[in-house]
């Protein structure tokens, strides 16, 4: 966890945070706008991320390079540790300085495979992204995709560059949604060896010892949310 860096700090690569990619710049060059403000080019850059990057938890990896931002923008699909480092390297890469926090939160946005997989509701390392804005540091959470939130009766998460950007407590029927209970803290970058630590003692059916995908990989995530919620 860091002490309150100076924002220059955080504009520049960093390992996992590759804001550097030809990719990432390529992006940033078609979606950010020179004549535009800090904040309105960081509400473009989170909302593609949020819509166009999809969230899909059954991704958690333990290869370090499965974390590349610029690997998730490859892919096209990530779950919220992987879309925040993302969405911070775009936002560098805009000249906007950007870091990673982690938060556990109870989760009630699952599956059946997903909760017997991790044998709880409770999501150790949930990720976010903090930028600093107007003078600010501002939180903003990528994760769920709009497409998802409506599947799940959820309201979804909005950015607008001057307020947390937070999961909401409750779903559109008033039931529980999220709760958050730990806060980790912000980082200039992911901190790998911790987070697998923390994912192998939480979820030790889930994530293997060894490099590569978890043990929920070669499931379709789409397919269980479809079946679930009857989208």
């Amino acid at each position: 966890m860091i002490d309150p860096l100076p924002p220059k700090q955080c504009l520049g690569p960093s390992r996992f945070i590759d804001s550097e990619h030809p990719a990432i710049l390529a992006l940033v060059d078609s979606l950010a706008d020179a004549a535009a403000d800090e904040v309105a080019n960081a509400i473009t850059l989170y909302y593609y991320v949020r819509d166009r990057i999809r969230y899909n938890p059954y991704l958690v990896d333990s290869s370090p390079s499965a974390y590349l931002a610029s690997a998730t923008l490859a892919a096209g699909q990530g779950w919220c540790v992987p879309k925040a480092l993302l969405l911070a390297a775009l936002c560098r890469a805009a000249g906007i300085p950007a870091r990673v926090g982690y938060a556990d939160v109870r989760n009630h946005l699952s599956t059946e495979r997903l909760r017997q997989s991790m044998q709880t509701d409770i999501f150790y390392f949930h990720g976010y992204t903090s930028l600093y804005l107007e003078g600010r540091w501002v939180k903003a959470t990528p994760a769920f995709n709009i497409e998802l939130c409506e599947k799940f009766g959820l309201r979804p998460l909005e950015f607008n560059g001057r307020q947390d950007s937070l999961y909401h407590e409750f779903d559109v029927a008033g039931n529980r949604h999220m709760e958050y209970l730990n806060d980790r803290g912000e980082y200039l970058d992911l901190p790998f060896d911790e987070l697998m630590a923390v994912m192998r003692k939480h979820y030790p059916g889930m994530v293997p010892e060894n490099s590569g995908a978890a043990t929920i990989d070669g499931a379709s995530w789409d397919a269980d949310v479809a079946r679930e919620t009857g989208a």
